[in-house]
């Protein structure tokens, strides 16, 4: 694999991709394909000849809720791999990356997630896929596979297991990672018996805490379904270029349906993984305590003020009530007295509203999941205080997305760094070289988490390890079992 035009020869045929940088760059590989829509994937047939791989594959069908450009170029195609890298001898670290998007939009060929940087100054190969997101992706349609977007998932893990010798990585050493819905789908993975043995590591980044029971997703799917006036097993007629539209309708709409769906719907979150019994036998938490991936080396952590960058979106940042400070605490707040602890902190209305929800759906999910590891796990925070948009986020959720691939300067994320990026560089370089290090050999620099020291790894211009710093969080959780969420009420 040398020369401007480097050549691969993968299962399916052979590659042609592009030197940049002396990292070779191969783009939109199919690595399987959707025959029927919500479909399980197949392996993607074979190709005639030298395939060119420079550019990304279409995205899969996108919410128009949050994604820049949801534009849907064909009805299938977009299982896609992208892959990065370095012009190095011998076998190299995998890093296969999983983008978040609230399960409901995401792609791979955001320029955020480009892995020139990551595979050259880490000496890692970078792997970055697309998987069906929204209705295509994780509604529970009867008569189809559950998790259809977890599947692709599978589906690339096996593509990398199966072919990224051929691209210089290293199969035994696969590490996946993945922030927001991206960590979750992380976590999901380590409870899945069809990924066991595509990884060797595993790095969630701000894992959500939402997982549905079959009861609330079958619920859910048929407010999608009355949205168009059909039913439930009509929504397969529907093209997938449509679904978004009715996915983004029934977001809008979900607060209307709080008695229903409980706090998924409080937060406008009608998709995420099902724990169906199958794909999905049990959730991350319960699944890791009884030792699935015990031989897993687990890294789990988060952002200080995830709740920052939600806020700023919903155009209440800096302007919370004592009333929205109050309801949210009653609300997610653990009981019996979890929202009486928060309050005896005295902290402001606005501090209270960032930390229960900040708690509740990101921070204390992400460090039970670590808790919860029979095998090794690492812990860290992410605590630099950005000085993008006025430094009004801190370290907001997504802060930790450009500082590991080191794309400072390109895609959305690269906003909250703001102009001056000398602070940016030095978190940004710890914390990729803990990534490149702990996929490498499991040693990130510090301590694995213990439930007597609590040893966790601050990411800041003046880095440290210390007790796990949200102690007064810790305790209001500690007791707090994370689980699939149910139906709260029928109609």
């Amino acid at each position: 694999m040398t020369g401007a035009e480097p050549v691969v020869r993968v299962e399916a045929g052979a590659l042609r991709g592009s030197l940049e940088e002396d990292v070779a760059v191969f783009l939109g590989i199919p690595f399987a394909e959707v025959l029927v829509q919500f479909a399980a994937p197949v392996p993607v047939g074979a190709w005639a000849g030298t395939r060119d791989a420079l550019s990304f594959g279409p995205p899969p069908p996108q919410s128009g809720l949050f994604a820049t450009d949801t534009a849907v170029e064909s009805d299938s195609g977009w299982l896609t791999v992208n892959v990065w890298s370095p012009q190095r001898t011998g076998a190299l670290p995998v890093m296969a990356w999983i983008q978040g998007g609230g399960y409901q939009f995401g792609t791979s060929g955001l320029p955020e997630y480009d892995g020139s940087r990551l595979a050259r100054e880490g000496n890692v190969v970078v792997v970055t896929f697309n998987y069906r997101v929204g209705i295509e992706g994780f509604a529970l349609i009867a008569g189809a596979p559950a998790n259809r977007g977890l599947l692709d998932q599978v589906a690339a893990l096996e593509w990398v297991r199966d072919n990224i010798a051929a691209f210089g990585g290293d199969p035994a050493r696969v590490t996946v990672f993945g922030q927001s819905a991206g960590g979750g789908s992380v976590a999901a993975l380590l409870a899945m018996p069809l990924a066991a043995g595509l990884f060797r590591r595993a790095i969630v980044q701000s894992m959500p805490s939402v997982f549905f029971t079959p009861e609330l997703a079958t619920d859910i799917v048929e407010a999608f379904a009355a949205e168009l006036g059909i039913g439930p097993a009509e929504l397969a007629t529907v093209p997938p270029g449509e679904l978004p539209a009715v996915g983004d309708a029934v977001t809008a709409k979900s607060p209307d349906f709080a008695d229903r769906w409980g706090l998924a719907a409080q937060r406008r979150i009608p998709l995420a993984p099902v724990v169906d019994g199958v794909i999905l036998p049990a959730d991350p938490w319960e699944a890791l305590a009884r030792g699935a991936a015990r031989d897993v080396d687990l890294m789990a952590g988060h952002v200080r003020n995830e709740q920052r960058l939600f806020a700023l979106m919903d155009g209440n940042l800096g302007r919370v009530t004592e009333q929205e400070g109050t309801t949210a605490l009653d609300l997610f707040a653990p009981g019996p007295d979890g929202a009486g602890v928060y309050r005896g902190t005295g902290a402001s209305p606005e501090d209270l509203y960032d930390q229960v929800h900040s708690d509740w759906l990101f921070r204390m999910p992400s460090l039970h999941l670590a808790e919860a590891h029979t095998g090794q796990a690492h812990v860290y925070e992410l605590t630099w205080h950005a000085p993008g948009l006025g430094g009004v986020l801190g370290a907001c959720h997504g802060l930790d997305v450009p500082l590991v691939f080191g794309n400072l300067t390109c895609g959305q994320t690269a906003m909250l760094l703001g102009d001056d990026l000398a602070e940016a560089e030095i978190v940004s370089a710890q914390m990729r070289s803990a990534w490149v290090h702990f996929a490498a050999d499991g040693d990130p620099g510090w301590p694995a988490y213990d439930g007597d020291e609590r040893l966790t790894r601050i990411f800041d211009t003046e880095p440290a390890v210390v007790t796990y710093p949200e102690e007064v969080s810790r305790q209001i959780w500690q007791h707090h079992t994370f689980s699939a969420l149910p139906l709260a009420s029928r109609k």
